[in-house]
């Protein structure tokens, strides 16, 4: 490590998040530097009195000036990028040791901000959103390759994030063994035993939801004889784990044509047509419809197990409010539907929304329905996708499981 790289002196009491591990450094709480760094390349911070605090990437055009990525001085060569990987790959075989398709690389989680790297079967799906990470792509190929001998690895680097670090958007593949369709890359991946075909290009996220992979098989344990409503069922996560656990008939609701026909292809996968039908609607419109009544005339129960799985409500504390009434709105419509001792499985996926919010806004839509719930679960988001408290941002899934007492 040169003894000249840039160094970024933070202002006083600004260090006192990166001392307790948080890896982003805002350009507002830089006092001043001593070199201006090369965007992309190494840059060292230090608190106002010349302590070392870490050693990061820099990107001028970003409001997070660096990203840390270690405490000490380091250097950005294949080593460090095999070793980061392999640690991260280590967590996850001591605690999905089964699990064949699941999160390898969860940025900031793993102490690499700005990468993510998911694992289906046989295929690793890249997602870069920041310059650092962009500017060491080859070497990030170079460990994937080494440590999990993928077929194919694609690159779905689309994020909104990516325009506030001054980069396009990338999709595409990447590497692969023998040539592909580079429009069209699907595999079947296999979660808790049930299988799913995943469009890995023209799919959610990186192609799926891995975060609720544990979920998905706790919340299908409650479903045994029920009848079940999934709503926002994307390609069947929680509803075809019901049905395998022995739900009497589920019902797939989603708004996306092409994720319906997906998920009805996935309940022929894995033999659960008999009990599986899917409709294409809009969530609130399809609830509103049928928990609207006359004067005089009451919602008839339907559903001994309703799943609620919306996509994130806001991207930012702006439109909090916002998103709370629309939390609220579906769980008013979703408990009319629930028959007494019912169980509602429901998630939030916003980092914005904490699990005490959350919570308040379900018990504020039992309170209006005049409705007494008994929580029996509480849920986060998988062990590949890990929480370390000092950076809240990568804490965001959560979810419960309520039974409706009266």
């Amino acid at each position: 490590m040169s003894a000249t790289l840039p160094t970024l002196i933070l202002k006083p009491g600004e260090a006192y998040r990166i001392v307790a591990g948080h890896p982003w450094v805002y350009r507002s709480s830089i006092l001043r530097q001593t070199a201006t760094p090369t965007d992309g390349e190494l840059a060292q911070v230090k608190d106002h009195r010349q302590r070392l605090l870490g050693v990061g990437c820099y990107n001028s055009k970003s409001k997070i000036s660096v990203r840390v990525l270690a405490p000490e001085r380091i250097t950005l060569d294949q080593p460090f990028f095999d070793g980061r990987l392999a640690a991260a790959l280590a967590l996850r075989q001591r605690h999905l040791p089964r699990a064949t398709s699941f999160r390898v690389v969860n940025a900031e989680s793993d102490f690499l901000s700005g990468l993510i790297v998911d694992k289906y079967e046989d295929v690793v799906v890249l997602q870069i959103s920041a310059l650092g990470m962009e500017r060491h792509k080859e070497k990030i190929v170079t460990a994937v390759r080494r440590l999990l001998s993928p077929k194919i690895i694609l690159e779905r680097s689309d994020a909104a994030a990516r325009k506030f670090e001054g980069l396009p958007e990338a999709n595409g593949v990447v590497w692969a063994a023998t040539p592909v369709d580079a429009g069209n890359v699907s595999t079947t991946v296999t979660l808790n035993g049930l299988k799913f075909a995943v469009d890995l290009l023209g799919g959610h996220k990186t192609g799926m939801y891995l975060d609720q992979q544990a979920n998905y098989q706790a919340v299908g344990a409650l479903a045994s004889g029920a009848d079940v409503l999934d709503c926002f069922s994307f390609l069947g996560g929680f509803g075809l784990h019901a049905a395998r656990a022995g739900a009497r008939r589920v019902h797939l609701l989603d708004q996306s044509e092409a994720v319906v026909q997906g998920a009805q292809r996935n309940a022929g996968l894995n033999g659960l047509t008999d009990r599986v039908t899917a409709e294409t609607a809009n969530v609130f419109d399809w609830l509103k419809a049928r928990t609207t009544v006359r004067p005089h005339e009451r919602v008839i129960p339907r559903y001994d197990l309703i799943v609620l799985d919306p996509p994130s409500f806001t991207r930012n504390r702006a439109s909090v409010g916002d998103a709370l009434r629309g939390y609220k709105e579906i769980h008013l419509r979703a408990l009319k539907l629930l028959k007494p001792g019912g169980v509602l499985a429901t998630f939030c996926c916003s980092h914005h929304v904490g699990a005490t919010t959350f919570q308040d806004v379900i018990l504020s839509a039992a309170y209006d329905t005049r409705h007494l719930l008994r929580r029996i679960a509480t849920y986060a988001q998988g062990l590949d996708h890990p929480i370390l408290p000092m950076i809240p941002e990568t804490e965001y899934l959560k979810g419960f499981a309520f039974e409706l007492v009266r």
